[in-house]
């Protein structure tokens, strides 16, 4: 995988986690989510960045992390 090809758009991460660019960009201002990378003002998500949040989220019940 070449480096342009570790970047998502913001579409791409909305279609991995089915959820709008509005939630999406509202938690961006809430500090909520992977950190991202501004180019151009265009918002872009290292994959290996979105990867690390996704398994900080995973608890084995509501309390407890894995």
């Amino acid at each position: 995988m070449n480096e342009y090809q570790a970047l998502m758009t913001q579409r791409e991460l909305c279609n991995r986690w089915k959820v709008s660019k509005a939630s999406l960009e509202r938690w961006q201002s809430e500090g909520i989510g992977p950190i991202y990378v501004k180019l151009g003002g265009q918002v872009r998500y290292m994959r290996e960045d979105v990867l690390e949040y996704e398994a900080s989220c995973l608890r084995k019940s509501t309390f407890e992390a894995v």
